[in-house]
C-alpha cells in the first residue's frame, strides 16, 4: 500500500459494513434510462467502472421514491416491470469489484420534471412542494397535504427496503441541493404554518421522519448516508449555523453525514464548483459540522488531488471524501493512489461537459475520458491488436497524444512527432490562466501515459511526405492541429499592439492595462475573465448579438456571471472595422462607428484547420486517419474521442 496516503487508504466501518478506503463515488446520473425508468445496461456499466477503479462505495443516482416526483430519474418499484432486476444487476456489478453498492433516495419536490426531454409534459405536471408558489419559469407549485407527506415518508422506507432486497448495502437520503427535504428545511421555500413550517424544529420534522422511516425499513445494521447542504448560500435560505443544527437533528438515524452545499437552480457553480472556485471550497462546511456531531462526516466539491484528500482526512476535517466528476475523468484514481501512480491521474477539468451532455442529449460524456457513457464497449480494457503495426502519429496535442497512448496500449509500435519543443498543443496556452491550470496539466499527463505505454516521442520534428516515406509506417494518424485566424481587418495584422490569443502565454507580460479582445467566443471570454480578475480594464468586441454560443449550457451562465463580476465591458453586434494607433473602430447595431481605446489588442477570432498537412500526407500509408482541429476546429472532447477511436480502428 502507498504509505504517502495512509489516512485516505484506511478502511472505515459504518453500521457494521467495512469500506475499503475513504474515497466514495458520489451520486451522478447514469447514461441510459429505460422507458419505464429502470436502469439500462449502459448505466450498470457506468457505475461498475468506478467500482472497478477502486472506490470504496458507488452510489447510484437518483432513485425517486414517490409518484408525485415526475422527474427523469430511476424508479425502484415492484409495479414497474424490470425495475427490481435492473437494480439487482447493478448492485451485483458494483459489489463484484469490492465496492459497496449504494442508491440515492430522492424526491425533487417543486423541481420535479426539470430534466424531462418533453418540455410540454414538464410544464403540464403537477409540481409539489412544502408551500404553494409560482416557480421562476411560471410553473405552479402545489402545497403538499399532510396525507401526501405521510405517503412520501412511507415511500422512502419502502424504497429503501427494496434497495436492500436488490442487494444494495447502503442507501443515501438526498436532503440537499434544493430537493424536497431541503425545501422543507429551507426558510426560502418553506412558508407553512402547520407543524412542518415556521420554527427550526418544525422545518426539520420532515427530514427526521424520512430518516426514521428509512431506518425502520432497513434495520440497525445497514448504513444510511444523509446528504445535506451545509449552507444554501442564498438570501433567505439557511446558513452554516443552521446547517450544524440540521446535522445534529438527523444524526441519531444515520451513519454518515454527507455535507455538500447550495440549493437547486440558484448556486450551481457552488454545488458543483467550477474553475472559478478553489478546489475543496466546501470542505470547511463539513469540518465545522464534524465538530458538533458524533457520526462520521463526508465532504465533497471540486476534489481531485490526493495530497488534499489525505490532508482532509488526516486533519480531521472529514472522515470520507466523495467525488463525482473526478471519478468520471479517471475512474482509476483510487487504484492509482494506492499503487503510487498519482502522477498518472487524469484530472477533472471542471468544464461541465458531463453535465451539459446530460442536458443536451440525455447521455453522458467526459472531455478527458472517451469511455464515459460507452463503458459497455469494453469497461476500460483496450484489447490487444491481433496484428502489430508500425504507427506514426503527427501532432502532440491532446488528440494525437491520446491516439498514440491508445495505439501503444494495443501493442503497436508507435512514434509520435511534434513540430514544437513541447507536447500539449493548444493546452500549452492554458498555463497562463491560473484557474485553468489543470487543462495545461492534461497535456503533460497524456504525454506521461503515452511514454509509459511505450510511445517514442520526437519533439522539434516536422513531418512531410518524405518523412513518412522514410519511416514507412503501416498506419498514419494526422493530428496536426490548427493555426490562429487573423481576418483582414485594416490595420490589425500590422498593429504592434496585437497578440493572437493562442500566444497570450508567451506575451502575457507585455499586455497593457487597457485590453481589447476581438472575439466573444469561449476563448475570448475566458481570457477576459482572467484579465478582469487581474484588475485590467477589458473590452470584449463581438460581431454577433450574443457571447459565447460555443460554451456548453452548464458552463456558459457561470462564465457570463464571472464577466459581470469582474467588470468586463461587453460590445455585442459591434464588428471591428479597423485598427489604429489608439485602439479600434467598431460599428454598432445602428451602423454608427465608435472608438475603443486600448493598450493591447488580443485577437480571439477563431482557428483555421491545417488541412494542407492532411492533404500532403493523405494516401501515403495503407491506413490513414485525420483527427481533431486539422479536420475542423472543435473541442478537446472531440479531439480525444477521435484519437481514441482512430487508434482502435488500426487493424
Amino acid at each position: 500500500m502507498n504509505t504517502k496516503y495512509p489516512h485516505l487508504l484506511q478502511p472505515i466501518t459504518l453500521a457494521g459494513t467495512t469500506f475499503r478506503n475513504r474515497i466514495f463515488s458520489a451520486p451522478m446520473g447514469g447514461t441510459d434510462i429505460t422507458p419505464d425508468c429502470s436502469i439500462g445496461p449502459k448505466t450498470t456499466k457506468f457505475y461498475e467502472l468506478r467500482a472497478k477503479g477502486g472506490a470504496a462505495a458507488v452510489t447510484v443516482s437518483e432513485c425517486v421514491v414517490h409518484e408525485t416526483d415526475g422527474s427523469h430519474m430511476f424508479r425502484l418499484r415492484l409495479s414497474v416491470p424490470g425495475s427490481l432486476p435492473s437494480f439487482t444487476y447493478t448492485a451485483d456489478a458494483i459489489r463484484r469489484h469490492g465496492a459497496i453498492p449504494s442508491v440515492e433516495l430522492s424526491h425533487s419536490g417543486q423541481f420535479g420534471g426539470t430534466y424531462l426531454a418533453d418540455k410540454n409534459k414538464q410544464h403540464s405536471l403537477v409540481q409539489y412542494g412544502p408551500s404553494a408558489r409560482i416557480r421562476e419559469d411560471g410553473v405552479e407549485v402545489k402545497e403538499l397535504t399532510k396525507e401526501l407527506i405521510d405517503e412520501i415518508v412511507a415511500a422512502y422506507g419502502e424504497t429503501a427496503a427494496l434497495a436492500k432486497r436488490a442487494g444494495f448495502e447502503m442507501v443515501m437520503i438526498h436532503g440537499g441541493h434544493g430537493w424536497l427535504i431541503n425545501q422543507f428545511l429551507s426558510p426560502l421555500f418553506n412558508h407553512r404554518t402547520d407543524e412542518y413550517g415556521g420554527s427550526f424544529e418544525n422545518r426539520v420534522r420532515f427530514a427526521r421522519e424520512v430518516a426514521a422511516s428509512v431506518r425502520a425499513a432497513v434495520g440497525p445494521a445497514f448504513p444510511i448516508e444523509f446528504r445535506m447542504s451545509g449552507d444554501e448560500f442564498v438570501e433567505g435560505g439557511y446558513h452554516l449555523d443552521e446547517g450544524v443544527r440540521i446535522a445534529q437533528a438527523i444524526e441519531e438515524y444515520v451513519d454518515l453525514i454527507h455535507v455538500s452545499a447550495g440549493t437547486y437552480q440558484k448556486t450551481f457553480g457552488i454545488t458543483h464548483p467550477s474553475w472559478f472556485e478553489p478546489h475543496g471550497r466546501n470542505v470547511y462546511l463539513a469540518a465545522e459540522i464534524k465538530k458538533h456531531v458524533s457520526k462520521p462526516v463526508a465532504t465533497i466539491g471540486g476534489l481531485n488531488d490526493p495530497a488534499m484528500l489525505e490532508e482532509i482526512i488526516a486533519s480531521g476535517k472529514a472522515d470520507v471524501v466523495e467525488m463525482a466528476r473526478a471519478l468520471l475523468a479517471d475512474p482509476e484514481l483510487p487504484h492509482k493512489v494506492a499503487e503510487g501512480r498519482e502522477d498518472e491521474i487524469v484530472r477533472c477539468l471542471r468544464c461541465f461537459t458531463c453535465m451539459a451532455e446530460r442536458a443536451n442529449t440525455f447521455t453522458r460524456r467526459c472531455t478527458v475520458n472517451p469511455l464515459i457513457g460507452r463503458e459497455d464497449e469494453g469497461l476500460g480494457e483496450v484489447q490487444p491488436a491481433p496484428v502489430k503495426r508500425k504507427v506514426l502519429v503527427v501532432g502532440g496535442g491532446p488528440g494525437g497524444l491520446y491516439a498514440a497512448y491508445t495505439a501503444a496500449r494495443r501493442g503497436h509500435e508507435v512514434i509520435l512527432c511534434e513540430a514544437g519543443d513541447q507536447c500539449g498543443g493548444l493546452l500549452i496556452g492554458e498555463s497562463a490562466l491560473p484557474p485553468k491550470y489543470e487543462m495545461y496539466q492534461l497535456g503533460g499527463t497524456y504525454e506521461l501515459l503515452a511514454r509509459r505505454a511505450g510511445v517514442e516521442i520526437r519533439l522539434n520534428t516536422r513531418v512531410d511526405a518524405d518523412y513518412v516515406k522514410n519511416e514507412s509506417p503501416d498506419a498514419l494518424i494526422v493530428a496536426a492541429g490548427s493555426s490562429p485566424a487573423v481576418p483582414p481587418i485594416p490595420g490589425l495584422r500590422e498593429s504592434s499592439k496585437m497578440v493572437v490569443a493562442e500566444d497570450y502565454h508567451l506575451k502575457q507580460n507585455e499586455i497593457g492595462q487597457k485590453v481589447i479582445i476581438l472575439g466573444g467566443g469561449l476563448v475570448g471570454c475566458e481570457l477576459a475573465a482572467v484579465l478582469g480578475d487581474l484588475g485590467k480594464e477589458v473590452h470584449v468586441v463581438e460581431m454577433r448579438d450574443t457571447l459565447c454560443p460555443d460554451a456548453n449550457v452548464r458552463y456558459r451562465p457561470l462564465l457570463m456571471k464571472k464577466l459581470e463580476e469582474t467588470g468586463v465591458h461587453i460590445h455585442t453586434s459591434s464588428p471591428c472595422q479597423s485598427v489604429n494607433d489608439d485602439g479600434i473602430v467598431c460599428k454598432d447595431a445602428n451602423g454608427d462607428e465608435f472608438q475603443i481605446d486600448g493598450d493591447s489588442i488580443i485577437c480571439a477570432l477563431g482557428l483555421k484547420a491545417k488541412t494542407n498537412v492532411v492533404e500532403e500526407l493523405r494516401g501515403l500509408t495503407p491506413q490513414f486517419a485525420s483527427i481533431g482541429n486539422c479536420v475542423k476546429p472543435n473541442t478537446i472532447t472531440y479531439a480525444v474521442y477521435q484519437g481514441y477511436h482512430a487508434a482502435l480502428d488500426i487493424h
